[in-house]
């Protein structure tokens, strides 16, 4: 783990939790593509208000990256990087957008938590994610929709 910040609050967790000493260390996140909107999730989480997050399967496909699974530990950072807290991977289901509801809406936790705010920040978001790749959003493409707890901060 580089992000010192990140590695410390994760050694920390460690020095209360030996049972996880053996665990793959944790990825180190901030949520948005902005400052502003990367350090209120932060925020959000470090109060328990946000409590998932959605990944298109597109983007996660073209950066390479895995599918989260239950159980992965993820350190929240702010755009600066500053760990924030830590979180722990509680489900993982994959939905097209067109299927994604209120209740789930209201788990992000973002804005007003209304299904109209979701639909239109996160279409915008995938718009922006998917545009280097010469694709857009639809309907029916597949989000990854990961509910998380938080398990620990300073």
């Amino acid at each position: 783990m580089e992000n010192a910040s990140a590695r410390n609050l994760w050694g920390d967790y460690l020095d209360q939790h030996l049972e996880h000493a053996f665990v793959e260390a944790p990825e180190v996140v901030h949520f948005c593509n902005n400052e502003q909107d990367a350090d209120e999730c932060a925020s959000l989480v470090k109060r328990g208000i946000k409590r998932a997050t959605s990944h298109s399967l597109l983007g996660l496909q073209y950066r390479n990256e895995q599918l989260p699974k239950i159980g992965d530990f993820m350190v929240i950072t702010n755009w600066a990087g500053e760990a924030q807290c830590l979180v722990r991977t509680t489900a993982v289901r994959l939905k097209p957008f067109f299927s994604i509801d209120e209740a789930y809406a209201r788990l992000e936790g973002e804005g007003d938590k209304s299904l109209d705010y979701w639909k239109k920040v996160h279409w915008d978001y995938y718009t922006e994610e998917l545009a280097p790749f010469g694709r857009v959003p639809r309907e029916s493409m597949i989000i990854v929709c990961q509910e998380f707890e938080k398990v620990f901060e300073r």
